[in-house]
């Protein structure tokens, strides 16, 4: 199992980059959160199988139609298996 923080740098906020993160999620059975920061990104705290955040990370590079991402951060944690689902935080 793997526990990731994200923070993604660009043009990801108010084009649903945070939902469309937790649809991709979801569909990866990877668990977490996802929020907007001050400074203009998105915080992402994915636990799940190595393959599937990896996806998640993948796709985070990307992003939704709208976004334009201009960099993504990845910072390995301890996995503490605490997410049942996967939310957006506001």
């Amino acid at each position: 199992m793997r526990r990731a923080r994200i923070l993604v740098s660009g043009k990801v906020q108010g084009v649903f980059f945070r939902q469309m993160l937790r649809v991709v999620a979801t569909r990866n059975s990877v668990t977490g959160w996802a929020r907007n920061l001050g400074d203009g990104r998105v915080e992402a705290v994915l636990e799940g199988g190595d393959g599937d955040v990896e996806a998640v990370v993948r796709w985070s590079r990307e992003g939704p139609a709208n976004s334009r991402v201009s960099g993504v951060e990845v910072a390995e944690e301890d996995h503490a298996g605490e997410f049942r689902g996967f939310e957006v935080r506001y």
